[in-house]
């Protein structure tokens, strides 16, 4: 862990050290904090909680966090640094990892700078704090799969712009493969239990049960076996290209 450690802090500190992560921030509130309370119409409904909040966060995720991700990998293959990180005595899963938590690290302090809609809820009303924090939560999770994924696709290429489109697209497949439009294409021809699993993927089925207070272990589960499964293909992808 001691590796893993010192790539994370390496990597967390590279954010800072740039405008992206003050950029990101400031994107990220304004966008929150303007679809909450305008096209989530928060005081026309006139009820003192984060259910719009919440709702647009895989959208936002959908384009913030690819931006964030697209440069993880594929700026170290652009600038030659990679072959720097082979040279050093740590694994290509200890180097994933790394760059992954201080991702995560990141994500997770931008949703806490997000504290003051909280207390904006609690001072105009009496919302459930224990939805909201298990809200919080499924987020950091989801935000943590839509990393992973994007972390992955970023080693395919040296071009960000490519890895940035490419996780897009992937990252909306999962978001609506829950969706109406998706499993009525299957639901004419294929066996019910495919249209479940189908289902399953979906973002918003797992999180829109964790958002509503629910925190199933089921649903926990399924963003960290997501997570593992292309970190896993991360760091192999990452020896392919070793190799070459």
């Amino acid at each position: 862990m001691r590796n893993v450690w010192i790539i994370c802090k390496r990597e967390l500190a590279s954010y800072f050290a740039t405008p992206i992560a003050y950029v990101f921030i400031v994107i990220f509130l304004m966008l929150s904090g303007a679809f909450t309370f305008y096209l989530g119409n928060f005081f026309p409904r006139g009820q003192a909680d984060l259910v719009t909040f919440f709702g647009f966060h895989p959208w936002l995720y959908l384009f913030l966090i690819p931006a964030l991700t697209m440069r993880l990998w594929a700026e170290e293959r652009r600038g030659g640094t990679i072959e720097l990180l082979f040279t050093l005595p740590v694994t290509m899963l200890q180097a994933v990892l790394g760059k992954f938590l201080a991702t995560w690290i990141f994500a997770a302090i931008t949703l806490a700078l997000t504290f003051p809609m909280w207390l904006t809820v609690n001072y105009l009303g009496d919302p459930d704090n224990g939805i909201i924090l298990a809200s919080y939560i499924g987020s950091l999770l989801m935000a943590g799969a839509f990393i992973a994924i994007g972390s992955c696709i970023s080693a395919l290429t040296k071009n960000q712009v490519i890895a940035f489109v490419i996780t897009v697209v992937v990252c909306l497949g999962f978001i609506l493969s829950g969706f109406p439009l998706v499993l009525d294409f299957f639901s004419g021809w294929a066996p019910e239990f495919l249209i479940e699993a189908i289902s399953s993927f979906s973002f918003l089925t797992h999180f829109d049960a964790i958002s509503k207070g629910v925190l199933d272990l089921r649903d926990a589960i399924y963003f960290f076996s997501l997570t593992a499964f292309w970190l896993y293909a991360n760091a192999i992808l990452i020896e392919l290209k070793k190799a070459d």
